[in-house]
């Protein structure tokens, strides 16, 4: 092994946080290097947001063909489907692999282990080995799917949603296990581009964290696309293997049976085996690493970022601890304690969320107002001919300020940013409500939703 190379700056991982960070060091002339095991820009633009969201808009587009009536069990050219995804992704790599040359960073592709406070030893992918040290290290490794501990399903060689989106075969007879976000943009997506899908999930009702009415209505467009949900069914035995044929046995001795198998029940954080004990990195019970509000580690000058550390698992959220990260080095003030992170579900009707929901706010005891809107009497809905859905908002009755809001419809995240924005500024609803909004737009919604509160 040759001598041990030093940077200011060191990262283990490239995700999003992490590698603006570096960028942004790199620029400024600071030596830096990002260790990165194979996905050049992080798992959003290789097996995450980009490649997801590309297949659920060519499922879209199957749907809209579809509904024309001349094409009413018309499949999708899965070959094709793959190819458009593909190419979407290798366009993201390498306008990432770009920015990272101009930057002036350093990329070494391996593995990399902490083999002593802020040391790292990398299996180089092109061969051979290094030691790194840096004056200042960043953990960026992010989490991975979870199997669940279920005789024979590890032997049946399932789907997680990175193996899904390289499929070039469409499945004929889909289980999709579990009813979270993963789970339902990967079940309609499929279902759309024209597999028989059948949604397996343990849970009462799909999307736990939200209301129970969003659930419902979810659960009534799943239903309406052709898709058999299995809610409050714990699988107690799988047989075969995904990609033939494969039987899940359920609780209640009912069986589902299909070609292909996804597993979509959750994430588990990337710290085992990278050397953590040795570099005095502290990880909690489920393995997330321990921070601070600035997202310090327990290990002097070393810092955690995004799913690692347990931030929200969206790229935008680790893009703020990027900000927060920033602002530290910069002697800024910035903290993750008071951050409030929307999120969107890319299924049709989608939905935007920030905020408290009522479930939330009843738990926490706290007294709010809440208007509700229909999307049928919302006329842009009208005239796109999808009225499904509604917006709900919660008020705080004392202040009038907005709490939270709620949207189950076509193109819910942007209307919900716009409310995002009012929430930013400490405006009351009044002034989202009495706001001059283009018509016909969605976000004319708003003025109609507040409008509902006396």
């Amino acid at each position: 092994m040759s001598e041990i190379k030093k940077y200011e700056y060191l990262f283990l991982g490239g995700g999003k946080g992490g590698k603006s960070l570096a960028m942004d060091l790199a620029r400024a002339g600071k030596r830096v290097a990002v260790i990165e095991r194979g996905m050049i820009g992080g798992s959003c633009i290789n097996v995450a947001c980009i490649p997801s969201k590309t297949l659920i808009q060519n499922a879209r587009v199957a749907n809209v063909l579809r509904s024309d009536g001349n094409h009413p069990f018309a499949k999708a050219d899965a070959a094709k489907v793959r190819a458009n995804i593909q190419a979407v992704v290798d366009g993201m790599i390498e306008s990432n692999l770009s920015a990272f040359k101009k930057s002036g960073l350093e990329l070494v592709m391996g593995t990399g282990r902490f083999v002593g406070p802020r040391q790292i030893h990398v299996r180089l992918n092109d061969g051979g080995e290094q030691l790194f040290e840096g004056e200042n290290v960043y953990i960026n490794t992010g989490t991975v799917a979870t199997i669940p501990d279920v005789p024979g399903l590890r032997e049946a060689s399932p789907l997680t949603h990175v193996e899904a989106l390289k499929l070039d075969v469409l499945p004929q007879k889909l289980i999709v296990l579990g009813g979270g976000y993963i789970g339902l943009e990967m079940a309609q997506a499929f279902r759309r581009l024209g597999s028989e899908v059948t949604l397996v999930h343990d849970g009462s009702r799909v999307a736990m964290r939200e209301d129970e009415d969003v659930s419902l209505e979810i659960e009534r467009a799943l239903k309406a696309d052709g898709i058999e949900l299995k809610l409050a069914a714990r699988p107690v035995k799988v047989q075969g293997q995904s990609g033939s044929k494969v039987t899940m046995n359920l609780e209640d001795g009912t069986q589902v049976e299909g070609t292909h198998l996804l597993v979509a029940t959750g994430r588990k954080p990337l710290t085992d085996e990278i050397g953590l004990d040795l570099a005095g990195v502290e990880c909690d019970a489920r393995g997330f690493i321990k921070v601070d509000d600035k997202l310090a580690t327990s290990a002097r000058r070393t810092w955690a970022i995004g799913e690692v550390a347990g931030t929200a698992m969206f790229t935008h959220a680790s893009f703020d601890d990027y900000r927060i990260l920033k602002a530290g080095i910069e002697g800024r003030p910035a903290s993750v304690a008071a951050r409030t992170i929307p999120y969107a579900l890319f299924i049709d009707p989608e939905l935007g969320r920030i905020g408290l929901n009522e479930t939330e706010a009843k738990a926490r005891h706290l007294p709010v107002r809440v208007a509700r809107l229909p999307m049928a009497a919302v006329p842009r809905a009208r005239t796109n001919g999808d009225t499904q859905g509604f917006m709900k908002a919660l008020i705080n009755p004392e202040t009038d300020k907005i709490v939270g809001f709620t949207m189950l419809g076509s193109n819910a995240g942007e209307v919900m940013s716009v409310v995002q924005m009012a929430m930013l500024g400490d405006l009351p609803y009044t002034a989202v409500r009495d706001a001059i909004i283009a018509h016909p737009l969605l976000s004319e919604g708003l003025n109609l939703l507040f409008a509902t509160l006396a």
